[in-house]
Parts: C-alpha cells; structure tokens; sequence
C-alpha cells in the first residue's frame, strides 16, 4: 500500500506550527511536529526569513509531498492578520520550492475535519489530534496541534489514489 506524507502549517508571525503525518490507507502516523518561534525584537524580514529556512530544512528532512496549511482569519485585530499573513507567505515559498501539493482550509474546515464541530476550542483538537494520531500525550505547543490537524485535514479532503498519487 502507498504510503503519503503531508507536512501541516498553522501560519503565525510569533509561532509557526508544523507537523508531518504519514498516511497509509486510512492509517495515519505522526512522524513529528514542532514550532518555529520568532522574536518580536528582530526585523520583519529577519523574522519570515527565519519561518523560510526553518519550513524548509523540515521539508528537506521528511520530504513531504502534500501540505495542509491555515487559511488567514480576519477577526478583530486587523494588525495580527497581516503577520499571519506574511508568515503564512514565507511557509508557502518554502513548500514552493519544495514541490508540495497544497490544501488551503479555514480554521471552520480543520476544526470540523478533526473534531467534527466548526467552533471546536484548542482543548478539543489537542485532545482529538492526539486520538487520532494515537499520541502518548497531547502535542505541545497548541501551534504544533494546529498544524498535525491541517495535515489531517488535508487527508479527508483528497483522495490517494492506489498509486499513491493525489486526485
């Protein structure tokens, strides 16, 4: 059985999370996760540069072929949405240059996909993005829950096909 593996972004100027699944079948595995952290102090262009490189020695590690990645929420604070944003830029060079199919969900879509309601709260995808993956404990930081869960998203939204290509 062909086996993928599909990399998870939740996008974010402080705390880029990241999380690589392997799916085989229905399987799914998590292989890893983490977070790029940014220091408010350092320049703009130093801070994205930091999300590039950082995306992209995990793609040059894991070799994922898909990605899942958050789309930009615009809520109240206008000002966050915009470094979300050009964080968001900086990950998708990055899954770019590595070739990368790429799924865009809302916030409403992966939160739906993962726990099945839309208004899910971050308790409830840590709790349910360790069920599904079979995880001794919940992944940490929550950015790292967020991403894992826009990797399983991406899985219920594609098809694999036998020959382990995306339709």
């Amino acid at each position: 059985m062909a086996q993928h593996i599909i990399m998870g972004i939740d996008p974010g100027l402080a705390h880029t999370g990241w999380g690589i699944v392997r799916q085989e079948g229905v399987r799914l595995e998590c292989l890893a996760y983490g977070c790029v952290t940014t220091n408010p102090g350092q320049a703009l262009p130093d801070r994205l540069n930091k999300i590039f490189e950082q995306v992209g020695a995990v793609i040059e590690r894991f070799e994922p072929e898909s990605l899942g990645i958050e789309t930009v929420w615009f809520g109240e604070n206008v000002t966050a949405a915009f470094g979300t944003g050009q964080a968001r830029g900086a990950a998708l060079v990055a899954c770019a240059r590595g070739g990368l199919n790429v799924g865009e969900y809302t916030p409403t879509e992966i939160k739906a996909a993962v726990v099945g309601n839309g208004t899910a709260d971050k308790a409830q995808i840590g709790y349910m993005v360790t069920q599904i993956l079979g995880l001794e404990s919940t992944p940490w930081p929550d950015h790292a829950a967020d991403a894992l869960a826009a990797a399983i998203c991406y899985t219920t939204h594609q098809s694999v096909l036998a020959e382990g290509s995306i339709a």
